[in-house]
């Protein structure tokens, strides 16, 4: 392939991303975010230019989504801040097509090999663990019942 040509890029099942909600996906070492907007899927950079927050993690208006961390809102047609005029900020923006329920993103092949290969899935949302300690005389507080 030459530069400036693009490939397909299987990402993950439709069901997977649930209505109005994004999921992070890695493709070729990219971080791209694809959202479900119930008629359609848009996929852009998972990275917001203002902060780097998720944009995965984002609540979805219509065909916007607001960043996590600071507000910073986004067109997820165009790219486009839409809540900072003053801004000049953009997201990228990639092509998306649905075949057999599943979801295909159009990247850059910058290097075919590594770049248009399958994408890494993520979970939804991290998974936090909780180490709990056991209780042990030192660490259990004393009751007193009450008469």
């Amino acid at each position: 392939m030459s530069d400036g040509e693009k490939c397909w890029v299987r990402v993950t099942p439709c069901e997977s991303i649930p209505l109005r909600e994004g999921k992070a996906v890695e493709v070729g070492g990219r971080r791209i975010a694809v959202f479900n907007l119930g008629d359609s899927f848009l996929a852009v950079d998972n990275r917001c230019p203002h902060r780097g927050g998720p944009l995965s993690d984002g609540i979805v208006s219509g065909s916007t989504v607001v960043c996590p961390l600071h507000a910073w809102a986004f067109d997820l047609n165009s790219g486009a801040v839409v809540n900072h005029p003053e801004s000049q900020a953009c997201l990228a923006t990639f092509p998306v097509r649905i075949e057999k329920g599943i979801v295909w993103v159009q990247i850059p092949a910058e290097e075919p090999e590594t770049v248009c290969q399958p994408a890494s899935y993520e979970r939804d949302r991290p998974v936090r663990w909780v180490l709990r300690k056991t209780p042990s005389p030192a660490n259990t507080p004393l009751i007193t019942p009450t008469p």
